[in-house]
């Protein structure tokens, strides 16, 4: 995958997700910070961040659960641990913190 390429991919998942979470039934605010990079507060100030690294060639996210790399498998954003899809992964993520079941569509 060229840089070309890992760009346009991934400014478009998180493209897709920023559309997704601002669906989704979340008290927290959304913002888009530069270039692919996709930050929420919740109410009690803790944050999530979603963005694109170049270098490794991922999006990583970083949850107050802890840190996630997800890479592209030629279909889909996978985590580099778990295997799992990265609108699936966000969706426990952000069901986990709200307390509420929350199911991001969209990729």
């Amino acid at each position: 995958m060229t840089d070309s390429e890992f760009e346009t991919l991934a400014d478009a998942a998180i493209a897709a997700l920023e559309r997704a979470i601002e669906a989704a039934p979340l008290d927290a605010d959304l913002e888009m910070k530069g270039t692919g990079v996709l930050e929420l507060e919740f109410g009690d100030g803790a944050r999530m961040v979603v963005n694109r690294h170049s270098a490794a060639r991922e999006i990583w996210v970083a949850a107050p659960s802890g840190g996630f790399h997800f890479r592209h498998d030629g279909a889909c954003w996978r985590d580099t641990r778990s295997g799992k899809e990265l609108f699936q992964a966000l969706s426990e993520l952000l069901s986990a913190k709200s307390g509420t079941p929350i199911l991001l569509a969209g990729n």
